[in-house]
């Protein structure tokens, strides 16, 4: 497995991986995060389509869902919501030798093709939100989000532009933010919100989810935790993050055997609705 000895770490304890979520394009992200088999998009893929086929059938706001993918990065999460291929797809597709001879410019041409010919018949609007320009701007050339905003709730309020396309918006969906985002994203884009909102969240099990799940709930909406099963995120870089991530999961309270204790980051699952009655 591959390492790297130059990379800091949050004060968690989990390895930065920022020099590869502002590129051009993907091609970075995947090579770099290929040998530690990040797969958290994988399981989001059905949950988000399920999701969000639910939330279509909401009575008095049935039809086509408008999706913000909060931490959009690249906009990989709405190229597996829409689109008909993996997360395996997109590692060969950006980690082959036909992708390292391309410039930036015609990998995005190349791009463009490739999603759309293998559009979804379900495709339903995408919003990307995430302080990464180069990479919403990536998403948004490519065809794979109708919209992007490259915004930080932590620090400043959405722009008029941002809220309009929350007041859009039926389904929120993250897989890998919580922890940089807090409660304070939150606050801000339900503040903006003019329908009913869901919120689908895949969160790791060394970050707490509470006060997110409060604030939810300050704009009427439930949490439901899946406590069924865990969703692995990635493997761990060095023995170091393994044993903070051991020392996380126990402080909150869970047992990492089997789990953090073998090797991997987990998430957990926290669906919100509005609450009724």
């Amino acid at each position: 497995m591959a390492t790297d000895r130059h990379r800091t770490r949050t004060a968690s304890g989990k390895t930065r991986f920022d020099d590869i979520y502002d590129q051009p394009d993907p091609r970075a992200y995947f090579r770099t995060l290929a040998p530690y088999a990040y797969e958290i998009p994988h399981h989001a893929q059905t949950v988000f389509r399920r999701t969000r086929e639910l939330r279509a059938r909401v009575p008095g706001d049935e039809g086509p869902v408008t999706v913000l993918d909060v931490c959009c990065s690249y906009g990989i999460n709405a190229a597996l919501l829409n689109h008909d291929l993996t997360l395996d797809d997109l590692y060969a597709h950006y980690t082959s030798a036909e992708a390292a001879a391309l410039t930036p410019a015609e990998l995005v041409e190349r791009d463009k093709e490739f999603y759309a010919s293998r559009r979804r018949a379900d495709a339903t609007p995408v919003i990307g939100l995430d302080m990464a320009e180069n990479a919403t701007r990536y998403a948004l050339d490519a065809g794979l989000l109708d919209e992007a905003y490259a915004e930080n709730l932590e620090r400043v309020p959405p722009s008029p532009q941002l809220c309009g396309a929350v007041a859009r918006t039926g389904l929120i969906t993250v897989t890998g933010g919580i922890g940089y985002i807090s409660h304070r994203t939150f606050d801000a884009l339900l503040g903006c919100a003019r329908r009913p909102v869901w919120v689908s969240a895949f969160v790791l099990r060394t970050v707490p989810y509470e006060r997110i799940a409060a604030t939810l709930a300050a704009h009427g909406l439930g949490t439901v935790t899946d406590s069924s099963r865990t969703y692995p995120q990635r493997l761990f870089t060095s023995p170091e993050e393994r044993r903070d991530a051991v020392r996380q999961v126990i402080l909150a309270g869970q047992d990492p055997t089997g789990l953090e204790s073998a090797g991997r980051y987990h998430t957990r699952l926290h669906e919100s609705r509005p609450r009724t009655g």
